[in-house]
Parts: structure tokens; C-alpha cells; sequence
């Protein structure tokens, strides 16, 4: 196995500052005596192929450099090859994106320099990765910060033009989407317990943070083996804003449309002409039927 680390690079993540500052990454690696071997993305979901193809050259620590987005192919690369167990593989993210909800958690610094010296400490944690199984076409999909069946996913679907606003931009995505959604009739069972209800969002968290900075999950541990989960049935609009806080400080169980769970499975079975969507780490995965499972201390995370 080879000891130098292997870094994906998105030229398009910070609105193309990552591409732009490739250079100044590479000469402060050449500072610090590290020998860093870069790659550059040229087409959707090229992370995958590119870390699967580090790890058959024999490389298990990987540098994420983009936003969650290039995290989110890279860990699917890492969780889809065969050839490593993935708890032998390491990953470190220095962030470009707009939204960078994975780094929050951790508190890893967006200042280059800073970024670079805590990845040369390799300070390692074990984290928990989540698995979505699509019904439809029997897909596996991984995760490492969130993922959402409903509202959020309909959010995500539709403001991919207003992405580098953050936060910002998810807020005005969901009042726009809330004059367009409709909620769906659903099964959810959570480990051994179902409920059927009119869903307006299920989410599930691994980390804390989604949506650009909010706190959609009741967030307790990274890595304790559960997903944190909430399940809201239909809201008011003006309810949401007039008490928007709770999007943002991890009270969203103060609304009475709220419950919250701490579990292993979720199963999603759709009981409604009205397919909600399904999207995991700001990304829509499919539709419809879907089973989250949890694969527990999965990978190896450099932080803080």
C-alpha cells in the first residue's frame, strides 16, 4: 500500500476557485515534504472511477478537494470497490463548495494552509455510512452526512440554480416548493415499528448538518451506530418562518408535526400516486421505495 496520499480535485466547486488555487495547494504540499498525487474531474461522478482506480494502485488515503458533493462520489467510490475494506481507508476534505455541511460537524478549517497542516496530522476518526436501496431498479446509494425522502429532496430538485447561496438558497428553494408540494401517502418503519402517515419529510442524519447550515435531524453521534431521524407530517408555511430558528439550531421536535428517532433501518413504501423524491447528501438518488441501512465505523475521516 502505498503511503502518499491521493487527491480528487472538482474544477468547478467554489465556483471555480478550487482549479484556480490547484497550484497553491500543491506548493504548500511540496512545503510540508508531502507527496500528494492530484487528479481532476471531467465529467459527473468521474470521483468514483478516479478513487476506485487510486485504490487498485494501491492507495488508501484519499484528499477530497470540492464541495459535499465531490465527498458524497468519492465515498460511493471508496464503498463500491471490492479490492480494500473500507475501514482501512482514509479521508481527508479540504472544502470549496458552497455548502460544506460535512466539514461543519467536524469544524475542519476552510483556510488552505490550516486545512493542510490538520490533514498532515491525521487526527482519524471512525464514521458511520449510510446506505439508501432504491426498490425501482435495486440501486445502492451511500451517504456520509444526510439523506431525505419528501420535502427536502423536492427542495433539492429544484434549486440547483440557487446552490451557491447556501442556506440562503435552500430557504428560498423550500417557500417556493411549499406552494407546490403535496405530501404522499407512506409506510415508514423504523427498525421494527411502522407508522403510516402523509409524509412532508422524512430525514436522516448521520452528521449535523444539511441544507447549506441547518439542523434538519435531532444530530447525537457520528459513529454510536444509529441514524439520527426526523419524521414531520404536513406543516403551515407561516409556522416555518415565523419559528425558523428550529431549522437552524436542531429544535425541529418543538413542532408538534414533529417526531424524532434514533435508529438502525428505515424502510419507505409508498401508498400514493404522488412519488416523493429521494436525495442523499444534496443529491437526488431515485424515487419512491427506499430502505436505509447503516454500516457502522465504515471509513476512517481526518479531522480536527
Amino acid at each position: 500500500m502505498s503511503s502518499k496520499w491521493f487527491a480528487i480535485v472538482n474544477p468547478i466547486s467554489g465556483r471555480g476557485k478550487s482549479l484556480k488555487e490547484l497550484h497553491k495547494l500543491q506548493q504548500l504540499f511540496i512545503k510540508y515534504d508531502t507527496e500528494v498525487i492530484f487528479e481532476v474531474t471531467s465529467y459527473a461522478h468521474h470521483e468514483q472511477i478516479l478513487v476506485q482506480n487510486a485504490i487498485e494502485r494501491g492507495f488508501t488515503k484519499i484528499i477530497s478537494i470540492g464541495g459535499d458533493g465531490t465527498l458524497h462520489h468519492v465515498i460511493n467510490g471508496i464503498m463500491t470497490q471490492k479490492l480494500v475494506e473500507t475501514s482501512k481507508i482514509t479521508v481527508a476534505v479540504i472544502p470549496f463548495g458552497t455548502g460544506n455541511d460535512w466539514v461543519k460537524t467536524y469544524k475542519v478549517p476552510k483556510n488552505r494552509k490550516k486545512s493542510i497542516l490538520h490533514i498532515l496530522n491525521e487526527k482519524t476518526i471512525y464514521q458511520d455510512i449510510g446506505e439508501a436501496k432504491i426498490a425501482s431498479n435495486n440501486k445502492k446509494i451511500f451517504f456520509n452526512n444526510a439523506a431525505g425522502v419528501g420535502f427536502d429532496a423536492f427542495v433539492v430538485q429544484k434549486i440547483s440554480a440557487l446552490k451557491t447561496l447556501g442556506a440562503i438558497g435552500y430557504l428560498l428553494g423550500a417557500i417556493l416548493s411549499f406552494i407546490s408540494y403535496t405530501t404522499s401517502k407512506v409506510k415508514v418503519t423504523l427498525d421494527e415499528n411502522s407508522i403510516e402517515l402523509p409524509l412532508f419529510m422524512l430525514s436522516i442524519g448521520i452528521c449535523r448538518y444539511s441544507g447549506g447550515g441547518m439542523q434538519l435531524t435531532n444530530y447525537k453521534n457520528h459513529k454510536n451506530g444509529f441514524f439520527d431521524v426526523t419524521l414531520m407530517r404536513n406543516i403551515l408555511l407561516l409556522k416555518v418562518i415565523l419559528q425558523i430558528k428550529y431549522l437552524f439550531n436542531g429544535n425541529l421536535k418543538h413542532f408538534k408535526e414533529v417526531q424524532t428517532f434514533q435508529n438502525k433501518q428505515i424502510k419507505v413504501e409508498i401508498k400514493d400516486t404522488k412519488i416523493p423524491f429521494i436525495q442523499a447528501d444534496g443529491e437526488i438518488i431515485g424515487s419512491g421505495d427506499v430502505e436505509f441501512n447503516l454500516c457502522k465505523n465504515a471509513i476512517q475521516f481526518v479531522i480536527t
